[in-house]
């Protein structure tokens, strides 16, 4: 199967942040949201799968790689990210998508539902979860320990806290470490994938990623749950560490009409874990949500060329 080609460009968000962006093929639209700290790599294999028969859509949260870090510290939060969203959808003249959001992408997504719902055919959380996840992540109580003690160091020495996170790419050993914090399944996922997770982890800006953790931990949209009325599939890994089974589970309960598939063998990143088979479910999911092709485009929006300084190896790490 080959790739379609990529279409890329940048929009102005709300507040003047330039928000990267990509687009393949041609077809009903799908929106494709990362975890925190992510990159667009996360989708490849579904990209490659989807951009055959549908317009995929994907893009970099602000401070993340490509896109511009807010001038406000006050604009880094999954509200932003939600009207970056947005903004993405009315920059390309999409009237209304389906949505996939892998883990904190399915925060990003379930946020901007409740803000601008009539945008959404349907919703496709992988490894997902509405509120806290540190709160017991790997069966303990650690992490969040971690977080703070983290933070306050930051605080008191940004530029060692800084140096400490980017030397975490050169260390084989670091490279592992994150795998296993990312819950990558190394038994089924390249270490490949697992290394350009490590360095693009290492080169988002702390402050944003500190400031939109602390976000994450803070927001809940459980109270949503019961209000979603479309079309919902939800995909969890039964050997997923970081956001076990029991997010997916709430949320299957309490979002009316679901469907859910718990993957045997999956790790928190099922769709790099098991691609043709986590892409063959969401096919089927949509086919029978029936997500008609080219019924929410409005028209071919223009896109913006890259900036000449955007080079072929940064290109290649997304």
């Amino acid at each position: 199967m080959k790739i379609t080609e990529k279409k890329t460009g940048y929009f102005k968000s709300f507040d003047g942040t330039k928000i990267y962006y990509e687009v393949r093929g041609e077809g009903p639209p799908l929106v494709f949201c990362y975890g925190i700290g992510c990159l667009i790599n996360h989708w490849q294999h579904q990209i490659k799968y989807f951009s055959q028969n549908y317009k995929t859509i994907v893009f970099d949260y602000r401070g993340h790689h490509k896109s511009e870090v807010p001038k406000n510290i006050k604009n880094i939060s999954i509200k932003s990210l939600a009207k970056d969203l947005k903004g993405l959808l009315d920059h390309l003249e999409i009237s209304k998508a389906g949505f996939l959001g892998h883990s904190f992408g399915a925060q990003v997504l379930l946020c901007s539902y409740e803000m601008f719902p009539e945008y959404f055919h349907n919703l496709t959380f992988i490894n997902g979860f509405g509120s806290n996840p540190i709160r017991g992540m790997f069966k303990t109580d650690l992490v969040s320990q971690f977080f703070e003690v983290f933070k306050s160091g930051y605080d008191l020495a940004p530029g060692v806290c800084t140096k400490l996170w980017k030397l975490a790419t050169k260390n084989p050993i670091a490279i592992r470490l994150s795998a296993l914090a990312g819950g990558f399944n190394l038994n089924l996922t390249h270490l490949k994938d697992v290394e350009i997770y490590a360095r693009g982890i290492s080169s988002i800006d702390l402050t944003t990623f500190l400031t939109l953790f602390e976000d994450m931990i803070q927001y809940d949209a459980r109270p949503l749950y019961p209000n979603i009325s479309i079309p919902t599939l939800i995909i969890g890994g039964k050997n997923d560490s970081v956001t076990p089974m029991k997010y997916q589970e709430e949320m299957h309960k309490q979002i009316k009409n679901s469907e859910l598939l718990m993957v045997p063998y999956g790790s928190h990143c099922t769709q790099l874990d098991l691609p043709d088979f986590v892409s063959l479910r969401i096919e089927k999911f949509l086919k029978n949500a029936s997500f008609e092709k080219d019924s929410y485009i409005k028209k071919e929006a223009p896109l913006k060329p890259l900036p000449s300084d955007l080079s072929s190896e940064k290109m290649a790490n997304s």
